[in-house]
């Protein structure tokens, strides 16, 4: 009599079909070759943004720099000055800006006329603010310029 024959595992084919499936999701999961890429797609813009943030900071210290530097200057050349006391502290501020490269400022002068007064400079600067336009897309605001304000004040000479 014969007896009847059967598959030793019929369902041999799926378990290797499942196993190649699951081998190819392991190699495409732990593979590190695109890894810097996307890292560095990433990091990138961050980097980009961050940059510009710093010529920005450092425009607007280069110009605060030069105006407190302005309004010392003529205020210490308006103290010593013994006829138009004001006069000569506006023009040396601005012969102490003239030269400055990075910047737009203005210069005021108020007291000073006799013996003891008070003489106060007034230098304000402006600088472009390049990270404003970038800001918006976050739906923030930012002024199109950073701005300041130096006062020195020294008190007039004189006999």
């Amino acid at each position: 009599m014969l007896s009847p024959t059967f598959p030793a595992n019929t369902y041999k084919k799926y378990w290797t079909w499942l196993a190649d499936i699951y081998r190819a999701l392991r190699r495409f999961l732990l593979d590190k070759r695109a890894d810097q890429f996307a890292q560095t797609a990433i990091v990138l813009p961050v980097v980009m943004l961050a940059t510009m943030g710093l010529f920005d900071m450092t425009m607007a210290g280069f110009a605060s720099v030069n105006a407190n530097n302005a309004a010392n200057y003529g205020a210490r050349i308006g103290s010593v000055t013994q006829r138009g006391a004001g006069g000569a502290a506006y023009e040396g501020a601005l012969s102490s800006i003239a030269h400055a490269e990075v910047g737009d400022y203005g210069v005021s002068v108020s007291g000073g006329g006799f013996p003891g007064a008070e003489i106060a400079v007034t230098v304000t600067w402006d600088v472009p603010n390049h990270m404003a336009s970038i800001v918006t897309l976050w739906g923030g605001t930012a002024d199109s310029q950073l701005s300041g304000t130096s006062v020195s004040t020294f008190r007039q000479e004189g006999w």
